[in-house]
């Protein structure tokens, strides 16, 4: 039944794609007054004209299956997601291309996926081929200091590249007492809250760096708030983890472990990690930064390949040439990097138009009275939470400045915004960075690592909670207090 709906919703999104003149009048006029400048010489007519609201269908459906899909139609979804995914963006495209006559929007929104799936991809392949073993005993503070530094490294080389890699080893140190409320903690620290101080550190923030915020503006105006939300998170979990009633067994001896640990740490496939330095070190190659690199111009703008090049190839080199040994260890699979490259062509192609949208909505007298710290705090944080945090941060960041008349699509007006050279800018972007971040962590679904973990975990044999669950027993008793203790010291007064 589920899937009848889904595909007769499908349907109804191509038909009216199909139609598109039929749906929006005024539209039509102006195409026919736009066609006339076009004869008349001017080659720009059609680009400026708006996409019509029912436009964002293909976006908003994508969003509700990733939600929905893994949950009560898994089956159907894990066999369609990649033909869904890249049809809708098809269809939007294809509406761009041939009706709203705008090439610039489609072009940039693939040389945006380029850049941010080789990163992705980069990263993930890389860390897959490191094994650690943490042979110490089970203890509170070890959990502690190993979520800490996970917190620490997650800017290093990603929420995704930190969960990879440590997640499997944090599983194996807690073998004899592990909880799901483990897992939990690990994707709000680690999968979450922790990369919120570099560009690598999450998806949302490299879009940002993409757009032309400047690489050291996140560990500068971020690292205050990521040190106080890290620290309450960490005092969560030491306070759970303390009241673990095998914890208590394995300190009064009741409970002996199956071997007696070393208290050593080791680590197979070491050169990967010079892999993930090349992976680290392209991110600065950026041809609107630095001259000297080449890229390939496009209407006024330069799009990178270089960078995209080497991040592929290192993810190339760091599997052929891993230790076999640590791909095993890891349980190393590209399934999870596959349906991120798969739903992400969706999400970069199908949200052109709601971008555009909102960047209208925030120009009018209604949108500016709605564009404050708060409630783009919040509002950037909710959107996160339950859909997906990189296209949310780009909507509100598009909104906050078209609000205050700047482009998101012109870099010297992202650095402007960056550096506060707009009205309230900096508090605006603040309350963007940490909503799309931590609010990331409130469900599976907010942050691409989020189900990887996730997924690991249950392979493992380890009951985590279902999609409701989750929420009600732990983001809104635990991450939610955090996420207003936030608010009402940065935003609130504002």
């Amino acid at each position: 039944m589920i899937q009848r709906i889904l595909v007769v919703l499908f349907f109804m999104c191509a038909i009216m794609l199909a139609n598109a003149s039929d749906y929006n009048p005024v539209q039509e006029e102006q195409e026919s007054h736009q066609t006339l400048e076009h004869d008349t010489g001017d080659e720009n007519a059609h680009a400026s004209k708006k996409p019509a609201l029912w436009s964002v269908i293909p976006f908003v459906l994508l969003l509700l299956m990733i939600a929905t899909g893994p949950l009560f139609y898994p089956h159907f979804w894990h066999k369609s997601y990649p033909v869904i995914s890249i049809i809708l963006a098809f269809l939007v495209c294809t509406y761009y291309l041939f009706y709203l006559h705008n090439d610039h929007s489609p072009v940039h929104s693939a040389a945006e996926y380029i850049q941010f799936i080789a990163l992705l991809a980069g990263l993930f392949v890389a860390s897959g081929g490191i094994l650690i073993n943490v042979d110490k005993a089970a203890r509170p503070l070890t959990n502690v200091i190993i979520l800490a530094i996970g917190a620490v490294i997650a800017n290093i080389i990603g929420t995704t590249g930190a969960s990879m890699l440590l997640i499997r080893p944090f599983i194996r140190l807690n073998k004899n007492r592990i909880k799901p409320y483990h897992i939990v903690f690990f994707i709000f620290i680690v999968s979450n809250v922790g990369g919120s101080l570099t560009p690598i550190g999450d998806p949302p923030l490299f879009l940002g760096f993409l757009k032309g915020i400047p690489f050291e503006w996140t560990i500068i105006h971020n690292l205050v708030p990521w040190a106080i939300a890290c620290v309450l998170l960490l005092v969560f979990f030491y306070f759970f983890d303390i009241r673990n009633k095998t914890n208590y067994a394995l300190m009064r001896g009741e409970v002996e472990e199956d071997v007696i640990p070393t208290g050593k740490i080791s680590l197979v496939g070491k050169r990967n990690f010079l892999w993930l330095a090349v992976v680290v070190g392209a991110v600065f190659l950026d041809p609107n930064v630095f001259d000297w690199v080449p890229g390939i111009e496009y209407m006024g703008q330069k799009f990178s390949y270089i960078r995209e090049i080497i991040m592929l190839l290192a993810a190339f080199g760091s599997f052929r040439f891993a230790d076999l040994q640590a791909i095993q260890g890891n349980e190393f699979s590209f399934e999870p990097i596959r349906e991120v490259a798969f739903l992400f062509i969706g999400i970069f192609f199908t949200m052109m138009p709601a971008l555009e949208l909102v960047s209208e909505f925030a120009q009018s007298p209604e949108g500016e009275k709605l564009i404050r710290p708060s409630t783009l705090y919040w509002g950037t944080g909710i959107l996160s939470g339950f859909l997906d945090n990189a296209p949310t941060y780009v909507n509100f960041l598009t909104a906050s400045m078209a609000s205050v008349g700047a482009d998101v699509n012109k870099i010297s007006e992202v650095i402007a915004f960056s550096n506060n050279e707009y009205a309230d800018s900096l508090l605006d972007l603040m309350a963007i960075s940490l909503g799309a971040v931590f609010f990331g962590a409130f469900t599976y679904i907010g942050n691409g690592p989020n189900f990887m973990v996730k997924s690991i975990a249950e392979q493992v044999g380890i009951k985590m909670p279902s999609f409701f669950s989750y929420i009600i027993k732990f983001s809104i008793p635990i991450l939610l207090p955090i996420l207003i203790i936030i608010w009402l010291i940065f935003f609130m007064g504002h």
